[in-house]
């Protein structure tokens, strides 16, 4: 979703910064550091990177001036995202200038597109990587310390990554990310992620079931099933011919056990089914909460945009999420500006956001990505006061809506998990409801982090829920 993100939903954030160290008791030869951005997957990949690296003798450091190896890991879906890491290569090049043994590279989606540009016009780097390449890291460090340069961005159909059990960044001991596929097989005019991630490809379902294990075994409460799609995951075992869907996999996940919460991202309108929906509704700990990117309201939009749906499809979809989930909240992306947009679109999208009334929403305007459809095919026509005064509409509405959601919540009981201290009190716990409403209230000696609480909600913002053990 390329553009400038607005998310009015992050009063008290749970996520973690863009690094995180990890804590261990080993003595490494040499220190690493890694900086991530983007997407959730961009995450769970640099976890799979300090998982490579600690087997081949490195270890984590917090701070950047210590490291012998700095990553970090990008994003192409915003121009925002490579501005900033282009500014943090630059930053990370001058340290190089006191410390000439100091090895950078630049791993994740921006790699194969900008690797000429990084190694050779501007020389911010020694190494880069892309998503399918990470076990070729140890050789490619090698090569980097000799001198040349370390390059590998080539595509995969078959690496998953899944025999590699990764080492949990910015870890609050509570939450984890676990990626059950990689690829994409939707080819949204928009978006860059077939071309820097390649084609879709599942996980074994054994593999995704060990680390969930392991996870909850090691303390964990919730785990977040990661995909471009996990709607089109799917795998089939070659000797018993049985036949794993999302729905299937979302299901033995959840069996685990009844005190792992089970959560997913993201969803694509066209893919997910009844059967996932039921599944939902089955087991109390899989969250009622699905994210469901829209991205515009007009039809005219959506086909430019290859989205492979109609306005009339999606809301039929949401419906069905509320008829089989009542209490199901319901987030979405919006894209607002892209190449032909009037003013009549703009509205169709103004009223599908407010018919849909989201509990949250990622809101963009849209700038063109070099290397996509729509940059070979449309031209980037909306004039830039046109796209923001649009997001700001779109923004205003969505503020309303969000605030109203949590009003809704006033006066009932949430079960929600504690992930932490709030933010901005370590008198207070912070969580997360069922439907991933964030949660604060007073702590009492009964509850730890990682404990479920029954909290009757008292007041709210339009980000937050505020409460009291009941």
């Amino acid at each position: 979703m390329p553009g400038t993100v607005v998310d009015i939903n992050h009063d008290e954030t749970i996520q973690g910064e863009a690094f995180a160290p990890v804590i261990t008791n080993k003595n490494f030869s040499k220190k690493f550091y890694i900086e991530s951005y983007g997407c959730q997957m961009n995450f769970a990949d640099s976890e799979v990177v300090a998982s490579i690296l600690q087997d081949n003798d490195f270890g984590p450091t917090a701070e950047f001036e210590n490291a012998d190896l700095i990553f970090v890991n990008t994003c192409s879906i915003r121009e925002k995202a490579e501005q900033t890491v282009r500014k943090r290569l630059t930053e990370f090049k001058k340290i190089k200038r006191d410390n000439p043994s100091l090895l950078i590279g630049v791993l994740g989606c921006m790699a194969e597109r900008l690797k000429s540009k990084f190694l050779e016009e501007e020389k911010l780097v020694d190494i880069v990587v892309g998503p399918d390449a990470y076990r070729s890291l140890p050789g490619l460090i090698q090569e980097a310390e000799s001198g040349q340069k370390g390059v590998n961005v080539l595509l995969s159909r078959e690496e998953t990554y899944g025999d590699i059990s990764p080492v949990r960044l910015n870890s609050n001991g509570v939450t984890a990310f676990v990626s059950i596929m990689r690829g994409c097989n939707n080819m949204c005019s928009f978006c860059v992620v077939p071309f820097t991630r390649g084609r879709e490809r599942s996980r074994d379902p054994q593999s995704i079931l060990n680390e969930c294990k392991n996870l909850f075994d090691e303390g964990y409460r919730e785990v977040t099933l990661l995909g471009q799609n996990v709607d089109s995951y799917y795998w089939q075992n070659t000797e018993t011919n049985e036949i794993i869907s999302f729905a299937k996999l979302l299901e033995k996940v959840a069996q685990i056990s009844p005190l792992l919460r089970v959560r997913f991202s993201t969803s694509h309108p066209k893919d997910i089914t009844d059967e996932v929906l039921f599944t939902m509704r089955d087991y109390e700990n899989i969250c009622n909460y699905i994210h469901l990117p829209v991205q515009s309201g007009s039809n005219r939009i959506l086909q430019m945009m290859n989205r492979t749906y109609t306005r009339e499809w999606y809301i039929a979809k949401v419906n069905r999420i509320r008829e089989i989930l009542p209490d199901c909240g319901i987030s979405t992306d919006v894209i607002t500006g892209f190449c032909s947009e009037t003013e009549e679109d703009h509205q169709e999208t103004l009223s599908l956001v407010d018919y849909c009334a989201y509990d949250l929403a990622y809101m963009f305007f849209y700038s063109e990505r070099p290397g996509t459809l729509v940059a070979k095919r449309f031209q980037d026509d909306v004039p830039e006061a046109v796209k923001k005064k649009r997001l700001q509409e779109v923004v205003e509405l969505h503020r309303h809506q969000s605030l109203q959601s949590m009003q809704k919540e006033i006066g009932k009981t949430a079960k929600v998990l504690i992930e932490g201290n709030s933010k901005r009190s370590d008198d207070h716990w912070c969580g997360r409801s069922d439907n991933n409403k964030v949660v604060v209230f007073p702590k009492t000696e009964d509850f730890k982090k990682g404990d479920y609480a029954d909290v009757l909600i008292e007041t709210c913002t339009a980000a937050t829920l505020i409460g009291k053990i009941k």
